[in-house]
């Protein structure tokens, strides 16, 4: 029979009960062995990100096998519990089996949010596109997220725990049917409502999770108020004529087919410009320490590609001038120990006093020795482009 009865589970259930076990199992497996493959060299890079796309695209399937197992059981009798007369055994598996549905629904969507929030690594291998509605790059939402997610799967591991304990004296002290009824959909049991239990035990999943999701928000607020703070952000030297107000530099590489995209939140710049002219000189120090890559900033900072530890600064030395209907500032990039000629054409409104400058390059990370062990573009793309926004006024 395809559906449910009050003594039964329909094969539809069966079916989907089976197949949400399957692909969870299938994609924790799987994250925890990405989570410690190495991630050295070009080789083992590719093979790690393969293996976390597996782990993402298997726990998109769970997702959506998860809500279709649980709008069917919403909508489906639910066979009645074989002791009925043991209330608190009663109340315990049903408010277990809550707690994994939800499980099963917040550890891959904590995880698609994650995915969201950091874009590009590890893509998720499916025709929708790798974003989420209403989530768009954020590093505090990343890591809200990946701690909810963390957390998520520590719950998964106890639920499903019981879960199995729980069917296990089924099978070997009750002897009852409960296994059967699942795996070959036996009948059993009679026609017993117990109002309370189907009531608290949803109840009390809800109480634990939201007791989770409230712990990963405050453990990544925790984390974030634990971390030394950077330096004050784009902060003008002495020396200039114009005060940084606030600015931004980022950068995007692509990683395994895919968009990455990165900042420096700690960088100063002492701008000198005259706007009748048209031309003045800057100087940018970017503490590379600060650099954000997502969940491969530690790589990033690493030897192979910025080197943090052995330069943990990067200058930019340059001349301004017009060209055309925007401006060019021509000079020296200082970046992990290797200086090079770089022109970076940028747009320029000014306004009382005012600057709003936009500008844009790529680079090779090539020139600056970085990842020498990746010589192939479908791991780390060879060009990477580099954006700088700000905003300053006149002080003079």
């Amino acid at each position: 029979m395809l559906t449910n009865t009050t003594q039964s589970y329909g094969i539809l259930a069966r079916a989907l009960h089976w197949l949400v076990a399957l692909l969870i199992l299938g994609a924790v497996a799987l994250g925890l062995y990405a989570n410690n493959m190495p991630t050295g060299s070009e080789t083992e890079a590719a093979a790690a990100i393969r293996i976390f796309s597996l782990h993402k695209t298997l726990g998109m399937a769970a997702f959506a096998a998860a809500l279709l197992r649980i709008l069917w059981a919403l909508v489906q009798p639910h066979p009645v519990p074989l002791h009925p007369q043991k209330r608190l055994e009663t109340f315990a598996a049903a408010a277990v089996h809550w707690a994994l549905y939800a499980a099963i629904v917040v550890l891959p969507l904590s995880g698609w949010v994650h995915h969201a929030a950091q874009p590009g690594f590890a893509p998720i291998l499916w025709p929708f596109g790798q974003g989420l509605v209403l989530v768009g790059p954020s590093e505090s939402l990343a890591r809200v997220s990946g701690h909810v997610h963390h957390l998520a799967g520590w719950v998964l591991y106890g639920t499903l725990a019981l879960h199995i304990l729980g069917a296990l004296k089924h099978v070997l002290i009750d002897r009852d049917a409960t296994l059967g009824r699942m795996t070959r959909g036996i009948a059993a049991g009679s026609p017993v409502l117990i109002r309370r239990a189907s009531v608290l035990a949803p109840i009390a999943a809800l109480l634990l999770w939201a007791g989770v999701i409230g712990y990963g928000a405050l453990a990544a607020r925790l984390s974030d108020a634990a971390a030394p703070p950077p330096a004050a952000q784009a902060q003008a030297e002495t020396g200039g004529n114009w005060q940084v107000q606030g600015g931004s530099l980022s950068f995007e590489v692509m990683q395994m087919g895919s968009a990455v995209t990165g900042s420096f939140p700690d960088w100063t710049a002492e701008i000198t410009f005259d706007p009748q002219t048209g031309t003045g000189s800057v100087l940018v120090t970017i503490n590379t320490a600060t650099l954000s890559l997502g969940v491969v900033t530690d790589q990033a900072r690493g030897p192979e590609f910025f080197d943090t530890e052995s330069h943990p600064a990067a200058l930019f030395r340059a001349d301004i001038a017009p060209e055309g209907d925007s401006f060019a500032a021509t000079g020296t990039l200082s970046l992990r120990g290797v200086e090079l000629p770089v022109r970076l054409p940028f747009t320029l409104e000014l306004a009382e006093g005012n600057a709003h400058m936009d500008g844009q390059l790529t680079l090779d990370r090539r020139d600056f020795g970085m990842g020498a062990s990746y010589g192939d573009e479908s791991t780390v793309g060879f060009g990477v482009t580099v954006r700088a926004v700000l905003d300053a006024r006149r002080n003079d």
